[in-house]
């Protein structure tokens, strides 16, 4: 008489509970770079940053458009290509391009000079991702893991397509180093198909949804394409319950990772975690110190493609 009582709090299979739905936001698109179109999850107003997770921007860029020279510190960049590609070139003479499928997570650490245009004449169409860095990792040496389309793990099993840009999901696991323990998935679902993915309790969770319809959580919250949605966080709660409806498909990323619980201090492309300390980033971004040598009156190669 009482099988049917837990529904709510248990997903389908009764050893993983899953968590529900915190907020959902609308991502309006917006203008960025130099004519270039983002939609903003992460970042927006609504939802400034969500520890450690700094911003998410679902961009698209046409040829002659772009992000010129500029400067990070802080925190780590990563980009996934949807389609099209993309030229990245900073002022360490490291340059590439990163195609359809390709993965860029690079660590700005103490300092990064550089460049990101569009590398074809179709438009570029690609996620960047902004993961905050510990106050004790914040100043270490910049580095680049960069993953070719083939060399970033994938799985499919019951109608779910996962591509594993970092963290383990369908039984497979990313080759990424990640400073902050974080997960970052992308999956496709066909429609009717059901996901239980495991995620560690401690990580704040969220979605984007990139297209079709995606039903969250035990409630089945319908979500329909560029919302972010924030899940809920509790000590029992070791994962989250998905589904496609039966009309639709569904194609999302879900990504989490373990906050700092750090004050952020936040001016453009700098994150730390005091007032001085951006200072002390400006400063050693105009004199050329302490990460930024050779910075000073640099530009990209790169920047030249604007308006070509």
């Amino acid at each position: 008489t009482h099988t049917h009582t837990h529904t709510n709090s248990l997903s389908l299979s009764l050893n993983m509970r899953s968590r529900n739905v915190d907020k959902v936001i609308l991502s309006v698109e917006q203008g960025e770079g130099v004519g270039a179109r983002v939609r903003r999850s992460i970042g927006r107003p609504e939802l400034k940053n969500f520890d450690p997770f700094l911003l998410l921007d679902e961009f698209k860029v046409d040829k002659g458009a772009g992000f010129t020279t500029h400067p990070h510190r802080g925190f780590e960049t990563v980009t996934f290509m949807l389609s099209g590609k993309f030229t990245h070139e900073d002022f360490c003479g490291h340059r590439g391009d990163i195609g359809p499928g390709d993965l860029q997570w690079m660590t700005a650490g103490r300092g990064i000079v550089h460049a990101e245009m569009p590398a074809s004449d179709e438009q570029s169409h690609g996620l960047q991702l902004w993961v905050n860095l510990a106050a004790v990792d914040k100043m270490t040496e910049p580095k680049y893991q960069e993953l070719r389309k083939d060399e970033i793990p994938r799985a499919t099993k019951d109608g779910v397509s996962a591509v594993v840009i970092a963290g383990e999901a369908l039984g497979i696991k990313s080759p990424v180093y990640t400073i902050t323990p974080t997960t970052y998935l992308q999956f496709s679902m066909e429609p009717g198909a059901t996901l239980e993915q495991q995620l560690p309790p401690t990580y704040n969770v969220f979605l984007y949804t990139l297209s079709g319809t995606l039903l969250v959580g035990p409630d089945k919250r319908a979500v329909e394409a560029h919302h972010t949605v924030t899940l809920t966080r509790s000590d029992d709660a070791d994962g989250i319950l998905l589904q496609a409806p039966p009309g639709s498909t569904a194609e999302f990323v879900l990504i989490g990772g373990q906050p700092h619980n750090e004050p952020i201090v936040q001016h453009g492309p700098f994150v730390m975690n005091s007032r001085e300390q951006i200072m002390a980033t400006f400063t050693d971004y105009e004199m050329g110190t302490n990460g930024f040598e050779g910075a000073r009156g640099w530009h990209a190669e790169i920047d030249e493609r604007l308006h070509a």
